[in-house]
This record gives structure tokens, C-alpha cells and sequence, in this order.
């Protein structure tokens, strides 16, 4: 009996010892994200269906990657209207002092590149059935494919950093939809629903976690926006997921590097400054102060996480 009561005191106290560590261990926070910009897709199949797949299926991963909530994502016509604002900036039809910088488009990271590799859907057995609203509902068994290529691009240097074919496959568990299109566009919750619908759907949720893991072991990348006294501006900030104590080695940049044959730019010379680390978090940037003894730390160097 005395056995019993030891053992049931001492599984208390573990227990209580386990909840304690649960309740009143800091939540980690999520970490840095990185920024990113989704490019209109590359059609690579035959589908010459109504929808526009090469934008659409950028607009698809985009709302995907802003979902996870683990990236600060550049949306595709965000960039179209910087872009049609730097061309009307270079036409002098506006003040220079107002307008967007041609070559200073973004400040994302990583550049996701994607091609349509496969899009199609096949049907078999009886082609009865009725129509509603321009669609077919018949008795044959649909099953679509999606397969895409998805590539991550360091936007410093151009370099591809990964690649991976991602798919999505669907049936449509004994009744297909087909014939017109007319009126369902494409992302629609009507569009869901098909074979097609479920099978981009896999494709662009297998797309996310490849960027995820991809993404893991690179460092955050940001800028010094300003250097007022003992106190340096990052664009590091709560956007991002920044956190006071966040530290970050300042690299300055030397020359751009370019093949001599070819004229690819191969990157930037980069010579390390030293380290800094957040005192005080905005919403749009942060306040950093530096670690030991840092010299020469300007606005434009770059700041990765450590």
C-alpha cells in the first residue's frame, strides 16, 4: 500500500512538474519571413481553355503562400503597378522626386518562378446526363493531373537556389464536368469542385511546402534604411516577424561581379561590418544598435540573420 501511495504522489508531482514547464515556457516566435514574389507562370501545355492559366495559377499560389502566413508575399500586380509607375516615371511625364525607381522594383528575397507542365483532365464511360448553367454533369468518371515546376530565385544574384516538380491529382468519384466553361472562372468555387479544381489545388498545397522547406536554411535578408547617430533603421519589422533581440551581421557591398563572356551577373563583392541587434520593433522597421565595435554600417547594406 505504501508502494502505491509513493507512486501515485510521485506521478503528481511529475505531472505537475510537466504542466508547469508546458504553462510557463515562452512561446517561440514563428521567426523571420522571408520576402517573396510570385512571376506569372509559364504555360507549357496544350490547354487552350478559357481560362488564363499563366496568370491564374500565379494568382493561386500567391493567396496559397499568403494563407501559410509564413512569408511576406509581393503580389503579381502590385509589381505590375510599380512597374507601369516606373514607366511613366522614365517618360518625365511625373516628378522625379515622386516616382518610382526603375531597378529598385521590390525588396523580395526570393523570386518564385513557376511552368504548367501538365493540365488535363480525362473522361470514360456513358455521356449521359443534363446540363445546368453551361456545365455537363454526366455519368463518366473524370480524372485531371496538374503538374507544375517550381523555382526559387535568389533576387541578388540571380541563382536558382531550388527546383522541384510538384503534382496534383483528382477524380471525380463517378460524375464529370464538362462541356462549356461559360461563366466559371478560374479559382471560382464552382471551378473547385471539378477534377481540375481538386487537382491545382494539390499541386499549388505540395508547391507551398516545397517552398517552405526550401526556404528553411536560408537566412533572412533585409537593409540598413538608415543610420541616425548610435541608432541604425533595418527593414526588418513586426511585417516580417522581427523580435527584439533579432540579431544581424551588416555586410556592405563592393563591386557587382559579371562573367566576362557572357555578362551574367554573378552576385556582389561583400565585405562583413559587423553585428547589430533590434532594441525597439515598428510595424514597417526596426531600431538596431550595435554589438561591440562597428564601423562604416551605411544605408543599403545589407543585414542577414544570424
Amino acid at each position: 500500500m505504501k508502494n502505491k501511495g509513493y507512486r501515485k504522489l510521485l506521478f503528481a508531482a511529475l505531472a505537475g512538474i510537466i504542466l508547469t514547464a508546458v504553462f510557463t515556457t515562452p512561446i517561440l516566435a514563428a521567426g523571420l519571413k522571408k520576402i517573396v514574389a510570385v512571376s506569372k507562370f509559364d504555360n507549357k501545355t496544350n490547354w487552350r481553355g478559357k481560362w488564363d492559366l499563366d496568370n491564374g495559377m500565379a494568382d493561386q499560389l500567391t493567396d496559397a503562400l499568403i494563407q501559410s502566413g509564413q512569408f511576406v508575399v509581393l503580389e503579381r500586380q502590385t509589381l505590375k503597378d510599380v512597374f507601369d509607375e516606373q514607366a511613366l516615371a522614365s517618360s518625365g511625364a511625373t516628378q522625379k522626386s515622386k516616382s518610382a525607381r526603375a531597378g529598385k522594383l521590390t525588396s523580395a528575397q526570393i523570386l518564385v518562378k513557376g511552368s504548367i507542365t501538365e493540365y488535363a483532365q480525362s473522361s470514360s464511360g456513358s455521356d449521359s446526363g443534363v446540363s445546368f448553367k453551361g456545365f455537363r454533369i454526366g455519368g463518366k468518371k473524370g480524372e485531371a493531373h496538374v503538374g507544375l515546376i517550381i523555382r526559387l530565385i535568389d533576387t541578388t544574384t540571380g541563382e536558382v537556389l531550388d527546383s522541384k516538380r510538384v503534382e496534383g491529382k483528382a477524380k471525380s468519384g463517378g460524375l464529370s464536368l464538362g462541356g462549356s466553361v461559360k461563366g466559371v472562372g478560374f479559382g471560382t468555387k464552382g471551378f473547385k469542385k471539378t477534377p481540375l479544381g481538386k487537382a491545382t489545388h494539390k499541386a499549388i498545397e505540395e508547391a507551398v511546402d516545397f517552398i517552405a522547406d526550401g526556404l528553411k536554411g536560408v537566412p533572412f535578408q533585409g537593409r540598413v534604411i538608415k543610420v541616425q547617430g548610435g541608432t541604425i533603421l533595418i527593414s526588418a519589422s513586426a511585417k516580417t516577424g522581427a523580435s527584439k533581440g533579432d540579431k544581424f551581421t551588416v555586410f556592405a557591398l563592393g563591386e557587382e561581379l559579371t562573367d566576362p563572356e557572357t555578362g551574367e551577373l554573378l552576385g556582389s563583392d561583400e565585405e562583413e561590418i559587423g553585428t547589430i541587434k533590434i532594441v525597439t520593433v515598428k510595424e514597417r522597421f526596426s531600431k538596431a544598435k550595435a554589438v561591440g565595435s562597428v564601423d562604416g554600417i551605411k544605408r543599403g547594406d545589407i543585414i542577414r540573420s544570424n
